[in-house]
């Protein structure tokens, strides 16, 4: 099979379009033809070596852990899902890359079905790829805070790859949502139900003149100085999530959250998108040989919305 690869540490020029064995598949796993993958911005920080320290990483890696395609064999104890089912998920394992752990950039993985779902009828399977990582992040911040109906949610970096999901699920389940970003994204995060509030010196202003008695969850998926601002918006007995700075949790009694795959979450997400409450975007989408221009693009942060392999 054809499958994008890298061999060493380093940009996207080590990124190489190769050919290798169809991957084994395991007696809790199904093997799944890609259609489409994504780019996050965990994939080109584990390619420059940065995740080293917290991911065992076993070269050549094929990269990739969003996919959206179709079941073509499934293994001995597979009863959730049959062959021509057409599933998305987030395929991260416990290893990086070696036989075991192939990443989504190929045409071909092997993929244990607790990290898949079926694909919503709603999304193209481009737009299916766009969602598990970033949307799962997005809903499991949601489901650990706690969001409910009547709640005033602030989503630091809403206008992003997770952002714009959390605004959309938060909006859902019956919540106001206000959203920092910058004023070009203001618009966007009108049309997915936020307030737009722009970041900077007065955030905390800004913030308090919408909801004058403070909001009642802070969901940080930039980090820096949005987490130095909770004090002096969060009401008494809010709560605080953040993906990017452990002080949520540690300094202010909040959360700290690493997403992780689960075909339940992955569900939900799909029934959000097929009763058109969630709606990904699209940035820009490439061929698998192309795999190094849509790493440079992702790493670039010049971008709304996700980019997307067509494998």
């Amino acid at each position: 099979m054809r499958a994008i690869t890298y061999s060493r540490y380093g940009g996207p020029d080590v990124l190489e379009l190769t050919e290798l064995p169809t991957p084994k598949v395991g007696p809790d796993a199904v093997l799944v033809r890609v259609r489409a993958a994504s780019v996050n911005p965990v994939d080109w920080k584990v390619r420059e070596g940065y995740l080293d320290p917290l991911m065992d990483a076993v070269l050549p890696v094929v990269p990739g852990w969003d996919v959206a395609g179709v079941v073509e064999r499934v293994g001995l104890d597979t009863p959730e899902l049959q062959v021509g089912d057409e599933v998305y998920g987030y395929v991260r394992k416990d290893v990086v890359g070696g036989e075991v752990a192939g990443g989504t950039f190929a045409e071909l993985v092997a993929a244990p079905v607790r990290t898949l779902a079926r694909k919503p009828a709603a999304w193209s399977f481009e737009e299916a790829a766009a969602v598990p990582l970033a949307g799962l992040t997005a809903y499991q911040t949601i489901r650990r805070t706690g969001v409910a109906a009547g709640q005033t949610v602030l989503v630091h970096a809403a206008a992003g790859g997770v952002g714009s999901f959390a605004v959309q699920v938060a909006r859902s389940l019956g919540a106001r949502v206000i959203g920092t970003a910058s004023e070009r994204n203001h618009e966007y995060l009108r049309t997915l139900g936020a307030e737009p509030v722009t970041y900077g010196e007065g955030l905390a202003q800004r913030v308090r003149a919408l909801a004058p008695e403070g909001v009642d969850v802070v969901l940080d998926y930039v980090g820096g100085d949005a987490l130095d601002s909770v004090p002096d918006v969060l009401r008494p007995g809010g709560t605080v999530a953040s993906i990017t700075d452990a002080r949520a949790r540690d300094e202010l009694g909040g959360h700290y959250v690493w997403v992780r795959p689960d075909s339940a979450d992955l569900a939900e997400l799909a029934r959000l998108g097929d009763a058109g409450e969630l709606r990904p975007e699209v940035a820009e989408v490439f061929d698998l040989a192309d795999a190094a221009k849509a790493h440079e693009l992702s790493a670039s942060g010049h971008v709304r919305g996700k980019v997307v392999v067509r494998v």
